[in-house]
């Protein structure tokens, strides 16, 4: 089937003409007329078609010359004509099917008919008669044939280009309704999010200048509050340029972090603001996960955030945390563990804790790393580890609603009740 195709295929001219040429020499081995061996006059004129066909297979209007002629020298020197006016004749379907104008199909067309009725001069009007009915069969049939093909082949071009088409409009109409989508979201974040973060920000720096007599644990949450708030607003404002222009931030890799090979950038520039922030970050990450899905790609390099992050707020700069990130057959071990006190910082209420810059004393920094991970079938684990405090888990490769781990409850913060001892090493 395949060379089928390709015996049909305009940019396979030389198949064709091959296969024609093959045919030619075995009419000439088993089929001549009468059983009679072909002459050399006929094996040259054969031949010289042959070379023709090859030769000239990119060249249809050199090649229908060639071969009119080598027919017009048949007619006059054989009496079996049979090869010439088959190569004649291909030569027409050729130029029919691949001829840029019109003009040139009904030229050769009317060569190869000049060439044929000279068969018939000085025959008798019946003889005559019958070879302008033979064109049918050497002109008329070779030119429908082309026509057929090439109209065959235009309407599947066709058909490509409009599917093309069609496929291109998908995509802008879908790019379009994306950033539509972005935009409203955007002028949500930066109308009602935004809007009353930057109240909040403003009502604590308020507070913290006109109450001058305050506990210096109050005065140390206040300060926190409010440049966790700044920090907040920062990041809405960096969200805020990503939906509106997500080409116009694309050398942030924490922020564009989507497709599986901007991961380990997006990890690396994680690792340098934690470094920034004075904690010692000891990483270890396996190159498979440049290969990840994007969702699970995604919750690593959140999870990583948020914990390097808690780390710089509960076990302060001397700490050493340790990264491993890990792809072992097609599971994603994850871990974050540091060498700091293990205990709630001063000034932070017993039972609560700080996550990825957000105060929580209710447990959600946890409780938000532990809602991602579970909706990718894995379960976070969170507790004391040696002198500090270790957060991993383990994000299976394909999800299924049967194969999903039950929900356990794990400690909410650093300093809170475990339910259940520390889970060993990965």
């Amino acid at each position: 089937m395949r060379w089928l195709g390709r015996l049909f295929n305009t940019r396979d001219t030389l198949v064709r003409l091959t296969l024609l040429d093959l045919a030619g020499v075995g009419y000439l081995v088993f089929c001549t007329q009468a059983g009679r061996t072909p002459t050399v006059t006929q094996w040259i004129l054969a031949v010289g078609a042959f070379a023709a066909a090859l030769l000239l297979h990119r060249r249809p209007v050199a090649n229908m010359v060639v071969q009119a002629a080598l027919l017009a020298a048949a007619i006059a020197l054989l009496d079996d004509i049979m090869i010439n006016q088959v190569g004649a004749s291909w030569a027409l379907i050729e130029i029919t099917i691949g001829a840029y104008r019109a003009r040139t199909i009904w030229l050769a067309a009317g060569l190869l008919a000049v060439v044929d009725l000279t068969n018939t001069i000085g025959d008798p009007a019946d003889r005559v008669a019958a070879g302008v009915v033979g064109l049918a069969l050497e002109v008329g049939i070779p030119l429908l044939l082309g026509l057929v093909i090439r109209a065959n082949w235009n309407l599947a071009r066709q058909a490509q280009e409009r599917a093309a088409a069609e496929q291109r409009q998908h995509e802008s109409e879908t790019r379009a309704a994306r950033a539509d989508e972005r935009s409203a979201i955007a002028r949500e974040l930066h109308d009602v999010v935004a809007h009353h973060v930057a109240s909040m920000v403003l009502r604590v720096g308020v507070a913290r200048h006109v109450l001058t007599d305050l506990d210096p644990r109050v005065g140390e949450v206040f300060d926190d509050v409010h440049g966790t708030g700044t920090a907040a607003l920062g990041e809405l404002r960096r969200l805020v340029a990503v939906l509106r222009d997500p080409d116009g931030v694309r050398g942030d890799a924490a922020l564009t972090a989507i497709e599986p090979s901007a991961l380990p950038a997006a990890i690396g520039a994680a690792i340098d603001r934690a470094r920034q922030a004075g904690i010692t970050v000891e990483a270890d990450l396996d190159p498979a996960i440049a290969s990840l899905d994007a969702v699970r790609g995604m919750a690593v390099l959140r999870l990583t955030q948020e914990a390097l992050t808690n780390v710089a707020k509960h076990a302060g700069t001397s700490a050493v945390a340790h990264l491993v990130v890990a792809v072992r057959d097609g599971v994603v071990h994850w871990e974050v563990a540091d060498t700091g006190r293990g205990g709630v910082p001063a000034g932070v209420p017993t039972g609560g804790g700080l996550l990825a810059g957000v105060p929580t004393g209710d447990g959600h920094g946890i409780t938000g790393m532990r809602e991602r991970v579970e909706v990718l079938g894995g379960r976070l684990e969170a507790g004391p580890f040696g002198t500090g405090w270790r957060v991993r888990t383990a994000l299976p490769a394909v999800v299924a609603a049967s194969d999903r781990a039950p929900v356990r409850s794990v400690p909410g913060e650093r300093g809170a009740p475990a339910d259940s001892p520390a889970p060993e090493p990965a």
